[in-house]
Parts: C-alpha cells; sequence; structure tokens
C-alpha cells in the first residue's frame, strides 16, 4: 500500500521521509504521521531479484555490469590502433567516416577500423551546431554548386542514408525556401554570370529585375538593387544539430569507434633520424590527451584525417610533426560570427526567403510567429575605391593591406557584440526592409567559420609531404551544407584513390603551393 502521487511516506519513497507532505491528502499518513516502513522480509526479496537482474546485464569492457545500446561502445578510452583516425567529431568528420564505412561494403561491415576524435564532446564550440543550417545551389565556383546539388539529393532522402532499424526516422525540420540574393549596379554582371554557370551545372536560379522584385517581395526596398537571383528549389535551412546527430548515429552503428580527447601530438616516421631529413613522412601514431588530464593514449594508425574544422591548421603545429613539412602554413583560421534572433510582428511573412542583402547582411525567419534569424560578416575590403581591384591574393602577400579591412571580431571566445548589430547590422535591414525599423532582439549567440584566408574554399585532399594525412576543413561557412558531399568525396580517395562522384581534385592542396585561389564570391 501506499498513499498518492506525491506522498513522500511510501515504500521506496525518499530515505528518511518522517511522513506526508500535509497538502497531498494522503488517506493512508495523516500529517505528522510516521512513513510506514516496509517490512524485513519484502525488502530482502526486493535485494534479491535487484541482484538477480543485475546478474543478468552484459559485462562492460571494463569490467562493470550495465546495459550497452547496441552501435555503442562503453568505453571512452581510444583503441590502441585505428585503420583511420578523424580528427574532428564535427558533421564534416562525421560525414567521412560514415561513408568510409558505405564504400567499405557489405562484406567487410567491421572490418575497417575507424575512429572520431572529438575535444569537446558538448560541442559548445563547434561550427557545426551554431550555425543557421543554411543549404543553397547558389556559388560562384562550380565545385561548390556540385556539393550542393549532390547534398541536397542526400538531405532529401536522409532516412534511406541515415537510419537505423528499430529508431525512428530522421527529421532534421527542414523549411523549402529559396535564398535571394541582391545585387547593386556595380555587381549585376557578376551575379548574372554566376547564376549562369549555376544553371549550366542544373541548378534551378531565376533572376529577378527591381520591379519583378518589387512583386514578389513588396515588402522590400528595391532601391539601389539592379537585379536579384532566387532559387527555385534545394534551398533552404534544416537543423544542425539533428543532421549531426544522425551521422554520428549511423555511423556508430556500422561500427565507427569514438572517443574524447584531443590530438596534441604525433609520431612520424623520420622522427628519430639524423640529419638531412627526408622531403616527406608518414604519420604512426597519433597521441590523444585525455579531456581534464594529462594522461594520453598513443594510437597507432595508417591513415590521420584532418576535419578539425577553424582548429585545422593549429593541429599542423602539433609536436612531432616535421616543421619543415607542414609549409607553407595551412591559411585556416577560426574567424567568429554573431547570430542575431529577433521579433518583428509585421515583418515579412510564410512567403520571406533567405535574404542576403547588398550589403552583406543577411536574414531569414525562423517558424511562423514573426521571428527572425540573421547576422553579417565584416566585408574583406572597405570601400576605398583603389583597393576594389586587387585579388585576395594581394592580401595574403601584402599583409599591410589589411589595415584596410574591417576589423575581426576576437576569437579567443563566443562572447557577443551587442553594439555591432546595433550599429552595423541593423541600419541595414531597416534599409531594406522598413518594417524592420520596429524589431526587437530576442537573443544572440556566435560560432565559428573556419575561415580559408586564401580563397575561401575548403581544403580536401592528401597533404603534400605528409603522406598518410587527409585534409577536409576550410569550408569557410559552407562545411555544413556541403558536409555530404565532402564526406563522399574523401572515403573514396582513401578507398578507391580517385574521385568517382564529384571531381574536387582543383580543392586540393596544390592551389596553396602554387598560389593560384579558386576564388568563392558566395560567402555569406
Amino acid at each position: 500500500l501506499r498513499g498518492p502521487k506525491g506522498c513522500r511516506g511510501y515504500w521506496g519513497g525518499p530515505r528518511g521521509a518522517a511522513s506526508c507532505a500535509p497538502t497531498v491528502g494522503c488517506q493512508l499518513c495523516p500529517p505528522g504521521s510516521a512513513a510506514p516502513v516496509p517490512p524485513a522480509e519484502l525488502g530482502q526479496t526486493l535485494e534479491r531479484m535487484g541482484q538477480t537482474l543485475r546478474d543478468q546485464l552484459p559485462a562492460t569492457e571494463s569490467g562493470g555490469r550495465g546495459w550497452v545500446p547496441p552501435g555503442t561502445h562503453p568505453d571512452p578510452r581510444p583503441p590502441d590502433e585505428a585503420d583511420v583516425v578523424v580528427v574532428g567529431g564535427g558533421v564534416v568528420g562525421w560525414s567521412v567516416a560514415y561513408w568510409l564505412k558505405v564504400l567499405e561494403g557489405p562484406r567487410r561491415q567491421h572490418g575497417m577500423k575507424v575512429l572520431v576524435v572529438e575535444r569537446d564532446p558538448m560541442y559548445s564550440r563547434a561550427s557545426t551546431v551554431l550555425s543557421v543550417g543554411g543549404i543553397r545551389q547558389q556559388f560562384s565556383l562550380r565545385e561548390n554548386i556540385q556539393m550542393s546539388r549532390f547534398s541536397a539529393g542526400f538531405l532529401r532522402d536522409i532516412n534511406e542514408h541515415l537510419g537505423v532499424p528499430n529508431e525512428p526516422p530522421i527529421d532534421i525540420q527542414f523549411q523549402p525556401s529559396g535564398y535571394l540574393f541582391l545585387a547593386s549596379p556595380e555587381n549585376a554582371a557578376e551575379l548574372e554570370a554566376t547564376v549562369q554557370l549555376q544553371r549550366d551545372e542544373g541548378a534551378q536560379v531565376t533572376l529577378l529585375s527591381p520591379t519583378q522584385l518589387k512583386a514578389k517581395f513588396p515588402w522590400i526596398n528595391t532601391e539601389d538593387v539592379a537585379v536579384a537571383s532566387y532559387g527555385l528549389e534545394d534551398e533552404g535551412w534544416f537543423d544542425p544539430w539533428s543532421l549531426l546527430n544522425a551521422f554520428r548515429r549511423k555511423a556508430t552503428s556500422m561500427g565507427v569507434r569514438s572517443c574524447s580527447g584531443e590530438v596534441r601530438a604525433f609520431v612520424t616516421s623520420i622522427n628519430h633520424m639524423m640529419p638531412p631529413a627526408p622531403s616527406s613522412a608518414r604519420i604512426k601514431y597519433v597521441h590523444i590527451y585525455m579531456p581534464d588530464s594529462l594522461e594520453y593514449q598513443p594510437v597507432a594508425c595508417a591513415i590521420v584525417v584532418n576535419a578539425a574544422g577553424a582548429w585545422a591548421a593549429k593541429l599542423l603545429e602539433a609536436d612531432g610533426l616535421p616543421r619543415g613539412l607542414c609549409q607553407p602554413p595551412l591559411p585556416i583560421q577560426p574567424r567568429k560570427r554573431y547570430v542575431f534572433s529577433w521579433h518583428c510582428h509585421n515583418g515579412p511573412g510564410l512567403s520571406c526567403p533567405f535574404l542576403v542583402d547588398t550589403s552583406g547582411a543577411y536574414f531569414r525567419r525562423d517558424g511562423f510567429a514573426g521571428n527572425y534569424l540573421g547576422g553579417m560578416s565584416p566585408p574583406e575590403v572597405s570601400s576605398w575605391d583603389p583597393l576594389k581591384s586587387f585579388t585576395p591574393l594581394f592580401f595574403i602577400r601584402l599583409p599591410q593591406f589589411i589595415l584596410f579591412q574591417e576589423e575581426e571580431p576576437d576569437p579567443s571566445d563566443l562572447s557577443v557584440d551587442h553594439d555591432y548589430f546595433q550599429e552595423q547590422i541593423w541600419p541595414r535591414l531597416a534599409r531594406r526592409v522598413p518594417a524592420f525599423e520596429s524589431l526587437r532582439v530576442r537573443g544572440s549567440w556566435a560560432g565559428y567559420y573556419d575561415y580559408n584566408t586564401f580563397d575561401r574554399n575548403g581544403v580536401l585532399g592528401p597533404h603534400p609531404r605528409l603522406e598518410n594525412m587527409f585534409l577536409a576543413a576550410g569550408f569557410s561557412g559552407h562545411g555544413l551544407q556541403h558536409a555530404p558531399a565532402a564526406g563522399r568525396a574523401m572515403a573514396e580517395l582513401l578507398i578507391k584513390g580517385r574521385y568517382e562522384t564529384l571531381d574536387l581534385r582543383r580543392l586540393g592542396w596544390d592551389r596553396l603551393v602554387d598560389g593560384k585561389p579558386l576564388e568563392e564570391h558566395g560567402v555569406v
């Protein structure tokens, strides 16, 4: 017998409960009465039943007992060896791991040992989960358009790819909506040429004149807009966390191991060789340091995939890697970007696209109740006209001209500069959408771009001098949407020795060595 729910005086209630709460209205335990005590025989019976259940549970690798979900590995320590170590447990890293198991084939489903190492298991600073979750076809580089098209098809059929038997269907909360890029008279010709390239690659994109733009979106101020491009399909936004979890869950079910830790050191084939040093080296071990500990685990490996995102360049500075073989340095930096949310009761409705203004400010709706998300990256170059004709490579070779760039936010933490919204973003938004003059900011956060300062494109492929290190980083804000394609491409390269689905050879390291950037003009 026991009292109603909420009664503290029943068998199994909180230890030391003296009586029922007077407000519960228990008829068994009047206020002030002592809590009932179970008979000794019943307590012994319950203990025997509990021990029987514990004995029937499978033992863990550490010798303890506990239920282990299928496809998971209870030991948080990394294994002694792995065929492939993927450094970085963001969506790109998990995509690589997933595609490695897919391309391995059913006959070797558990043959290849793949280990994913993530230093931030809560993903509190991860670029993946701190993004706004957009996908679009509108890029200026052919390879980026192709990756977007592949990823759009992958997300459309995500349950066929990442569904796990006996688990609920995957819902990434995809919201289909076209991107709307606005161009000033100075940039109109460039946008029109870019749209033609997108159409050549099969993307459904239309051009809108100011009159057509106003007719379709009457809430837009079309002043200073010469032309706009609008995506008609395979564009929109989704929940980044859901996609990351789907990749991680599926890869784990296929036998991929993961651990929390940080790769801080390597052992290579030339660490103990006498001069002269050879022109290349192989990584033999990675040293994975446990969280909040000086302890590390050496893991023997055949291949290392650098998918460390904003910290990919830092990984190449780790102990044990020959400095001379890591040149030129990987031009990837963590760049902090703010995302602000606001409410505007009379703002754009359900037809609101993902709008990218001529000024670089962007926004999209967030749900259906007059809420919006948006932000803006600092302009690459100031409006000083003589600098407009120079390429990004000019700024790399003549760094003194960085003085003319708008100051980047300090990436040492993820604090938000609220003045940036008030002084830089809001005036641009209100000018383009007059209704936003009365908006109310509701919240904000900051995240990182793994920003490739060379040409703002991902670096995919083998390192030129570290023979068994491969790179998959530097996507400069579009890594989330390109993760399915980039992971597939990397897996093809590792298993088959060549790209098959998409030809991404131009995104390799050679362009960095040769000083030939592949500029992407569509970075938001």
